[in-house]
């Protein structure tokens, strides 16, 4: 649970949502007056396995025409031998470096074919890969993935193993480098003896991944990573007929590998209480108290899910009631229950506040725990839990495949219980759940002693590494005979199938109506699941901010489910949890929302609870007092954080600290100005903008117009704004600076250095915006755009590196973005600095080949990109933030179609690699030195707040 505010989220999800304002907003609702009955939900299948053991599962779903296709190899961190720690992830980072008969980036044949939701992860216990492709690409992305499974070993090659190692260890220098970033490494070390399959972490150890040889790569592949290790899932426009018929065809030739026994379940189980101290460049105190729990499947998993939810994973939970609340002496406090193969993880996290002993903390935590284990949940916690628990897995089976999807679902099942339905017993379990039954499980497991983690501020301290030592001597066993192939028909000489033709984008017809409070009303109907989702869209936002406090605009939004009505917080937090909805607000650059998301059974409570909300905030001062005391926090963590510390940063140094936009990108103000606001402010913020005329409410869910509109009335009909409607605030022009800029953050001790190049482009609503973005693409908005490959699989030097144009009805801010090793940053600076050149110099301009990829890729992949209602809505809230028509998509899609080289290098005109603004946040000691010979421009060293360190400009 979440709450603490300012809500800071990394990089894409703090522009999206500062920028756009969108895509972070919760969905689900529905439209009777009289309460629906409650859905059956599930999520049907069939079965076969292939004579070589591919188990494979299919969900048929015809909501789209897109096929999820989700393989899980039953390998991962806990079956690595004693030295090759980190070894399975690297291995799934080898698998997207092509096959035998596919060299090159596995990516580039499914960007052209419009394939979404597309990644690979490896934990301890499995290793996964997954696309969502046009049912049209299916055998594309079959024969791929079968490629890579039955013919890989002949493309991997030395090249190939460095390259991803450097990626993997700038992966893990990237994870390190955040405040608390060594407090996993040290917790599975601490938690599992030596010995444990569990004992080290999945990223794995610098000196283990270093002496990762080439022999051990195809070892590790012939043990593992065979048909019969692996469960396959189909899930979407797809029949068991059709999938028997395509997956024999494509892996039936592929022999077994040898059967390896899984390790046996250890939850390991703690001897003794402990306890473990650290050191970080952190703001507050951590507090951390761990246990090993039951492993996934297991019931008594299920009713710590439970007791999770009541003790601190609800916005209404016993200590958030106790400290957040009543206490005041934490600023954010969570509990989270993580089931895995062998064991699982249930935590308790405390971000404490300053000055506050964390001794005081540690106690009420253990009281209340202590309560629990003795009285069990009442009847009112156990109801609202197993609500919150169902809502979860309706929303979730929205999506067909990506993380958490239906064929995550299946897969996940399948792999660690062999029940593919193993999510409906979970499912029973907690809906059968009693007090009783709760209290005994969490007495069982709770009661058995923990280790506390403690991290303060101070020094940060390298974590030693142990040397890596030579794995045991292993002989690939013998290939079980019941397993057999089938002869294959497929000539992989003729290469990867070609993809001929695509489905046409369905995006729901958009049906209007006018509110009696004169709000506009847009409709887009989804029936997929029981869930309606309403977005009330009102101007004002960070913008409006100009002039007076910064940080009003998200501050008064997200006051407003801290308590309205009758409610205070905590009562309107459960009422929403009740009815197993999510209501909260937030607000943009250019406007606010507020956001409901609501089974339909329980739509008109819920609606009736979201108008109380918008029309009677409470805004108490002890509230008030609270919230701000952890926004002060969240600012502090900003800048603490290498990505959001240049995120606060940039604004005023692109548009100037006296701009509208001029403020930090994440919304959360300055410590002086959120302390100076106060309840007036906030009151003058929902008079001024928080009002129906001129505001659009924006439905998509399982509702019709003759359903919503009565039950929308009902509830803010009556609702009217007082005095006149204040008047948009305009974003005046900017010029750009007359040479580039460079301002250093120091971070002493840092692994990484974070680099971001911003410059102000034109308006979302200029004339080429789209030919802009599309533009973009091509220099660092995909995984294949030139600056990725260049900094990542070329180079090594870092996890990821891209380039954004953000959305703003005014100037836009266009970044260049890379997280890179340390000792690679004055390279990388100039790499940056020399492809935005040559692209907007037009010394190597757009290829007709890149403009394909681009366009292929945004046109393709639609039909998966709207799967579901949250795509829409984001879609449907830029064409009323923007003043676009209803038909924008096909508007937008006639514009990507017609896009051409000549258009591209046009558009790369824009960007001025002679006038950036770079922030770089890092070790100075290590990285100033280096920038400054760059000569790119005047270098000037700033503090977390953008002010100059004295005596360091040049």
């Amino acid at each position: 649970m979440n709450a603490a505010a300012p809500r800071t989220a990394l990089l894409t999800l703090a522009l999206s949502a500062a920028l756009g304002g969108f895509v972070g907003t919760p969905l689900t609702a529905e439209a009777k007056t009289r309460p629906a009955a409650a859905a059956t939900v599930d999520i049907p299948y069939e079965e076969f396995t292939l004579p070589n053991g591919l188990r494979v599962l299919v969900h048929t779903d015809r909501k789209a025409p897109i096929v999820a296709v989700n393989l899980w190899y039953h390998v991962g961190s806990k079956d690595e031998p004693a030295g090759r720690s980190g070894f399975a992830h690297l291995f799934e980072h080898l698998m997207f470096n092509g096959s035998e008969n596919a060299p090159g980036e596995y990516f580039t044949p499914f960007e052209a074919a419009g394939a979404t939701d597309m990644n690979g992860t490896t934990n301890t216990d499995r290793t996964n890969y997954f696309q969502n492709v046009p049912t049209t690409a299916l055998d594309m992305a079959l024969w791929m993935e079968s490629d890579r499974m039955g013919h890989l070993l002949g493309a991997i090659d030395q090249k190939t193993l460095d390259e991803q190692r450097g990626v993997v260890q700038n992966e893990k220098r990237q994870g390190e480098n955040q405040p608390y970033g060594q407090l996993w490494e040290v917790m599975v070390r601490t938690m599992y003896p030596k010995g444990h399959p569990y004992h080290h972490s999945v990223i794995g150890s610098m000196n283990d991944l270093n002496a990762a040889s080439l022999d051990d790569v195809k070892t590790w592949f012939r043990t593992w990573y065979g048909p019969n290790n692996t469960v396959l899932v189909l899930a979407g426009d797809i029949d068991v007929a059709t999938a028997k018929e395509k997956v024999a065809r494509y892996f039936g030739h592929i022999p077994a590998s040898p059967t390896m026994a899984q390790p046996k379940v250890d939850v390991a189980v703690l001897a003794s209480n402990g306890r473990t101290e650290m050191e970080d460049k952190v703001p507050q105190v951590l507090v951390q108290r761990t246990w090993n729990v039951p492993q996934v499947g297991e019931a008594d998993a299920d009713l710590l899910d439970i007791a999770s939810h009541v003790l601190g994973a609800s916005a209404s939970s016993r200590l958030d009631e106790r400290l957040v609340h009543r206490d005041k002496l934490v600023d954010s406090i969570s509990t989270s229950n993580y089931g895995s193969q062998l064991s699982g993880t249930f935590s308790i996290r405390a971000m404490v506040k300053k000055g506050v002993d964390e001794a005081r903390v540690e106690a009420i935590i253990d009281e209340e725990l202590q309560r629990l284990i003795k009285d069990g949940p009442t009847a009112e916690e156990l109801a609202r839990a197993k609500t919150d628990y169902r809502a979860g897995f309706i929303r979730g089976i929205e999506r067909i495949g990506g993380f958490g999807g239906k064929a995550d679902a299946l897969a996940s099942c399948t792999t660690f219980t062999g029940n593919p339905a193993c999510f409906r017993e979970s499912l029973a379990t907690v809906a059968n759940a009693t007090t009783d039954s709760v209290r005994a499980a969490t007495a069982k497991w709770l009661g058995n002693p923990s280790h506390t983690f403690v991290i303060k501020p101070g020094e940060r301290k390298p974590l030693a590494e142990e040397p890596s030592v030579k794995p045991a001597p292993f002989e690939l066993p013998a290939v079980d005979a019941k397993y057999s192939t089938t002869a294959s028909t497929v000539d992989r000489k003729l290469g990867i199938p070609k993809v001929e033709s695509f489905p046409s984008l369905s995006f729901p017809a958009l049906q209007h109506a006018t509110l009696k409070n004169g709000s506009k009303l847009i409709l887009a109907e989804r029936h997929d699941v029981p869930v309606v989702n309403i977005n009330y869209e009102f101007a004002g936002g960070y913008s409006s901010d100009h002039g007076g406090k910064l940080g009003t605009a998200n501050f008064a939004s997200q006051m407003l489910d801290e308590g309205a009505g009758d409610l205070n917080s905590l009562a309107f937090k459960a009422r929403a949890e009740d009815l197993g909805a999510q209501v909260g607000a937030g607000a943009a650059l250019d406007g606010s929302n507020a956001s409901l998301s609501a089974l339909k059974e329980n739509l008109d409570p819920s609606v009736e609870l979201f108008a109380t909300m918008l029309r009677a905030p409470r805004f108490d001062a002890g509230e008030i007092d609270r919230v701000k005391g952890q926004w002060l926090s969240g600012i502090a963590q900003e800048k603490a954080r290498p990505q959001t510390a240049a995120l606060r940063v940039l604004p005023p140094l692109l548009y100037g600290a006296d701009h509208p936009y001029g403020m930090p990108f994440t919304g959360s103000g300055t410590e002086a100005s959120v302390t100076a606001i106060n309840r007036e402010d906030l009151l003058n913020y929902q008079k001024q903008w928080l009002r129906p005329e001129q505001a659009t409410v924006i439905v998509v869910g399982d509702t019709t117009l003759a359903q919503i509109v009565p039950v929308l009335n009902k509830h803010f009909g009556d609702w009217k704004g007082e005095g006149a409607a204040p008047a948009r605030v305009e974003a005046p022009q900017v010029a750009r600076p007359s040479a580039s800029r460079v301002f250093l953050i120091d971070q002493p001790g840092a692994v990484q250095a974070n680099i971001y190049a911003g410059q102000l482009v034109p308006s979302v609503k200029d004339g080429g915006a789209v030919q802009l973005e599309l533009s973009n693409d091509i220099l660092g908005g995909s995984f294949t755009s030139r600056l990725n490959m260049n900094l990542r699989e070329d180079k090594h030097w870092s996890y990821g590196a891209f380039t954004v144009v953000t959305q703003a009805l005014g100037q836009r801010p266009f970044l260049s973005i890379a997280p890179v090793q340390i000792d690679k940053t004055a390279e990388s600076v100039a790499e940056m600095q020399r492809e935005i050149a040559d692209y907007s110099s037009g010394k190597v301009p757009a290829t007709q080949a890149e403009v394909t990829k681009v366009v292929d890729n945004d046109l393709r992949s639609q039909p998966g990109a709207y799967e579901t209602a949250r795509a829409v809505m984001s879609t449907i809230g830029g064409i009323v933030r923007y003043g676009r028509p209803d038909n924008w998509v096909e508007v937008r899609n006639a514009q990507v179609a017609a896009f051409q080289p000549d258009k591209a290098n046009a558009a790369a005109k824009t960007f001025d690699a002679n006038a950036l603004t770079w922030v770089i946040v890092g070790d100075l000691s290590k990285i100033e030195a280096p920038v400054r010979a760059l000569k790119l421009g005047e270098v000037t060293v700033i503090d977390a707040d953008g002010k100059p360190v004295a005596g360091k400009a040049k």
